[in-house]
């Protein structure tokens, strides 16, 4: 190992200031630096909760005081969303990228195989997990994996076993895809109870690696159409996330802006 890359290493990545969109501080991160946190923050073992945060997310956090409690309690929270970054752009906020699970899953896997961290995927259907681990497994040897499907809470002792499944494994890892709000509420109810030092929420991720459901092409998700792969896909889950949440979260800029700007006019004045 050079001198340089040693020195790279040794050098712990200390986190941007969050910048504040509706109710949620979004870490302006780019992806590299992203994996570099993760990857420092699995070598180091102790507690961290990241979550990513979108259009959906900031809506849901303006209607619900306990999801911002909620999202406030995370060491990061990332931008998951070409319209949540151009909010940010509008309130004088940049955020230098956005990137979904399936963008940084790779990356993250081999950081995870080289460094020996186990990982445990958590959620979606009976089977997606398991498929989606077998592709990893079958992309970045020496992965260690283990999974167990979302729906364990319609039993009366499920949430029980699926603890003691983690703990059983000793994940460093923990990858959570229940969905929003489900995925973050469980992370906070049971945190204490996870025995993974890092957890992180992955929406649909476990979905798209095992292939049940489509991706967008690259030339519509990397210009901010995202939403409208998802719509085209799934129109009878998504239709309201999309066709009513894109313009009360356009109103909420519009809102938050105007009374930054109020305020930002008292202080001049009272200056």
């Amino acid at each position: 190992m050079s001198v340089e890359q040693n020195h790279t290493r040794s050098s712990a990545y200390v986190l941007p200031t969050p910048q504040l969109v509706g109710d949620v501080g979004i870490h302006p991160l780019r992806l590299r630096e992203l994996l570099r946190w993760l990857e420092e923050a699995l070598a180091r073992g102790k507690p961290a909760t990241i979550f990513y945060a979108n259009v959906h997310a900031i809506n849901l956090t303006r209607r619900d005081p306990a999801l911002r409690a909620v999202y406030r309690e995370a060491e990061v929270v990332f931008c998951d969303g070409q319209g949540l970054r151009l909010g940010a752009a509008l309130l004088g906020r940049p955020l230098p990228e956005r990137f979904t699970p399936p963008d940084w899953i790779d990356g993250l896997a081999a950081i995870c195989a080289s460094g020996s961290h186990r990982i445990f995927l958590l959620g979606g259907h009976p089977g997606v997990a398991e498929e989606a681990a077998r592709r990893l497994e079958a992309n970045h040897a020496g992965l260690q994996i283990a999974t167990h499907d979302g729906y364990f809470l319609s039993t009366p002792d499920g949430e029980q076993a699926v603890l003691e499944a983690i703990r059983a494994f000793q994940p460093t890892l923990l990858l959570v895809g229940m969905g929003m709000p489900m995925q973050e509420y469980w992370i906070a109810a049971q945190r204490a109870q996870i025995a993974a030092p890092v957890v992180m929420t992955v929406g649909a991720l476990f979905d798209y690696l095992a292939g049940t459901v489509t991706r967008g092409p690259r030339w519509l998700t990397d210009n901010g159409l995202e939403w409208l792969c998802r719509l085209w896909y799934e129109p009878r889950r998504l239709w309201q996330r999309y066709l009513i949440g894109n313009p009360r979260f356009a109103l909420l800029i519009v809102q938050q802006m105007l009374a930054e700007r109020h305020v930002a006019k008292d202080r001049h004045k009272r200056g």
